[in-house]
């Protein structure tokens, strides 16, 4: 959970944000005095009033004021002088001064490439530049890396080749307007779960689900039409898809002529991916494979969401550009209900691979 900028609306409650699994839904936190004094979370609520959830909260949201109240908690900086003894309290200031002579030591005799950061998409931007500096500006050292750039590389490095940015060009806003739904390497309904009921609305009022995942999981469950595809052939899939979407008639040649380059060589790739072949790669049935690429055709919004199935792979960022290709082919893109929107999962995943 992350807090940006608490607004206090009493003072017995502040406004926050809860990025546990990255959609950042509001919250509202009522804050009293526990037991000892100190001012502690009683109570977290929905925030009505945020866009991103409207006041919903996931079990890990909801349950907020249970985990902030739990014990075991630390209350001052521990520290030992050697690793067989105990850690023993020390004052902050003490602690940060003891920690910048030891790590000073380091640098001092092995040279600055012996010190290593690796920093979290937990962390705000502020946070990540400040980690940053310190490692690049001061100590001078190679060695700085964020956990989210293995979450996100393949996302990121895929949208930058494809779109030239990393960042996924649309909101939560287009969830409302989306006639079909692609959601493939992603199980939202158990990590994206507030933003999965915001899809499922839409479902309810007609828009399709197309669900790829190797595994028959929770949001397989809920998906219109189901596509069990074998591990390690998602750019078969793609690519297939695309192959249909040009013999069905379902590009915008308008679009691709404007705002495209390179598709005077698809027509030659695309040849390898016809369904039947796609359908022995992918273990996929042929029909299936038609079925999908007929409904992102016929669309006239369509949304693809995605996580860590397609990014961590040897080839992440074909996975992306792939993905990314249906989306340019079909002009749907950059407009409301249309877009190729990656899911991250944590708050501030750019900010880990945009700094580092």
């Amino acid at each position: 959970m992350t807090v940006a900028h608490p607004q206090p609306d009493t003072p017995a409650q502040v406004r926050t944000v809860c990025s546990y699994c990255g959609v950042g839904c509001g919250m509202v936190l009522d804050i009293g005095r526990g037991p000892d004094g100190r001012r502690t979370v009683l109570k977290a609520t929905g925030d009505k009033a945020h866009p991103a959830n409207g006041g919903r909260l996931c079990t890990k949201g909801a349950t907020s004021a249970d985990m902030l109240a739990a014990p075991g908690r630390l209350t001052a900086p521990l520290v030992r002088t050697d690793r067989s003894q105990e850690p023993a309290p020390m004052p902050m200031e003490q602690a940060v001064k003891e920690t910048a002579r030891r790590l000073r030591a380091i640098v001092d005799e092995h040279g600055p490439d012996a010190l290593a950061l690796y920093v979290s998409g937990q962390m705000t931007l502020e946070a990540q530049y400040l980690a940053n500096k310190l490692a690049k500006g001061f100590v001078r050292t190679s060695w700085i890396e964020s956990n989210s750039r293995l979450c996100m590389a393949g996302a990121g490095s895929g949208y930058k080749l494809s779109l030239g940015a990393d960042g996924p060009p649309g909101s939560y806003e287009d969830f409302e307007h989306a006639d079909t739904f692609l959601v493939t390497g992603s199980n939202m309904a158990d990590c994206h779960p507030v933003l999965f009921l915001r899809l499922l609305e839409r479902v309810k009022a007609g828009a399709k689900l197309i669900v790829v995942d190797p595994r028959r999981n929770t949001t397989a469950d809920k998906a219109d039409l189901f596509l069990q595809i074998r591990p390690g052939t998602d750019l078969a899939l793609l690519n297939g898809l695309l192959h249909l979407l040009v013999e069905n008639g379902h590009t915008d040649p308008g679009f691709i002529a404007e705002h495209t380059e390179g598709w005077e060589a698809m027509p030659g790739f695309l040849r390898d991916y016809p369904p039947a072949t796609v359908s022995e790669i992918t273990g996929i049935p042929e029909a299936d494979i038609r079925l999908a690429a007929r409904w992102i055709g016929e669309a006239g919004e369509w949304m693809s969401c995605w996580t860590m199935g397609l990014n961590q792979s040897t080839h992440g960022t074909w996975n992306t550009n792939a993905l990314i290709n249906l989306h340019l082919a079909t002009g749907a893109i950059c407009r409301p209900g249309s877009g190729p929107f990656s899911l991250t999962g944590q708050p501030n995943a750019m900010g880990g691979r945009e700094m580092g």
